[in-house]
């Protein structure tokens, strides 16, 4: 993914800790009321379909929660449900949606292809259509609302790298779902900060199909055998995947001697930083991203057009994509502390039984 940076760099860097910042795309008379998108009367109704509840558990325990409310809070009418891992469902929700009056339709994809079908479909009737989270590669949405795929990746990478030193060591790369555009932007991003250190070597890589931590676990463990043990350090693209890492780690008696990276700071992702079997996590605070999709759907919904920060390119459509692109945080043990003071997952989901103690000691009330 390539942002097209004219006299955006300055939004983007500030995302992290102020929010949406918009520029570039803008019209200048859009900067009053509802993040820049004018007074007009608000019509029309939003859907949303989220992708499942295997992948990650920010789908239903993150998102749908702040989704809900964030519509709620704007006026605007939203109907969001799940499509729980299965792409013909997801179209089936669609149909439906659209026959019951929805004028915009965000999308999480399970896959380009049928995404592609989803919001092709969608144009065919009038509705207007935003990518949610996971760009879909030859689709045709007017928006995309995200969080820095590539970014991501960097960080994930710097994560690893500054848990592992610069000295010698062998690294395993456990990919996202190979049918996710994000899961390559991750990877992507991974890469370009781990090759450059001469002393790191990748052993084994493998993408994990549907972000499934079962297969992940026997991928892991397939690898792990392959090495000998001989792995000092584990790429995982999100927490879930990460744990699964961890079980087999912790089978050989390794958990907490090979650093593991994840994503999403989930509560079971914070509880292993606190436990130091896990490396970092990447915060992508839900409440920006769900601004972002809030702030798209409220000038269309106006007839307005929205603000952005910059593109994202979809080489399949050979297209760029008008996005707003939010900036990820690095997690550790020093700063498991900002997600819960964020609102991003609450301490009583983390600090529960032996984890009161752990919470206790990395300031968490």
């Amino acid at each position: 993914m390539r942002l097209k940076r004219t006299a955006c760099i300055a939004a983007i860097a500030a995302m992290a800790t102020a929010g949406l910042a918009a520029c570039g795309n803008g019209d200048d008379n859009n900067s009053k009321g509802d993040g820049g998108s004018g007074g007009g009367k608000i019509k029309g109704k939003v859907g949303i379909i989220l992708p499942d509840t295997k992948s990650s558990v920010r789908w239903e325990n993150f998102d749908l929660p702040v989704l809900t409310q964030e519509f709620k809070q704007a006026g605007i009418p939203a109907d969001i449900q799940n499509a729980e891992g299965d792409k013909q469902r997801m179209q089936t929700i669609a149909d439906q949606m659209i026959t019951n009056g929805v004028t915009i339709l965000a999308i999480v994809n399970l896959d380009s292809a049928s995404g592609a079908q989803i919001e092709t479909k969608a144009k065919q009737q009038g509705v207007q259509t935003i990518d949610y989270d996971r760009l879909t590669l030859g689709g045709s949405a007017d928006y995309y609302v995200s969080f820095d795929g590539t970014q991501v990746g960097r960080v994930q990478g710097q994560g690893l790298q500054k848990c592992l030193g610069d000295k010698k060591s062998n690294i395993v790369y456990l990919d996202g779902s190979p049918t996710d555009n994000n899961a390559t932007l991750f990877k992507n991003g991974a890469h370009e900060v781990l090759d450059k250190v001469t002393n790191y070597t990748k052993v084994a890589e493998q993408a994990v199909p549907d972000w499934d931590n079962q297969k992940a676990a026997t991928i892991f463990e397939q690898m792990y055998t392959q090495q000998k043990g001989k792995i000092d350090g584990v790429y995982a693209a999100n927490d879930g995947l990460g744990q699964a890492a961890i079980s087999i780690l912790n089978k050989n008696g390794q958990a907490g001697k090979v650093p593991v990276t994840g994503q999403d700071a989930t509560p079971q992702g914070l509880q292993n930083i606190l436990d130091g079997t896990q490396c970092m996590t990447v915060y992508k605070p839900n409440k920006q991203e769900a601004d972002g999709l809030v702030k798209v759907v409220t000038a269309l919904a106006k007839g307005e057009k929205p603000q952005t920060n910059g593109t994202a390119e979809d080489p399949t459509g050979k297209r760029q994509v008008p996005s707003i692109l939010l900036q990820p945080i690095g997690i550790f043990k020093d700063n498991v502390k900002q997600v819960i003071t964020d609102g991003g997952v609450k301490a009583s989901d983390v600090c529960k039984g032996s984890y009161a103690a752990k919470c206790k000691a990395a300031g968490i009330q």
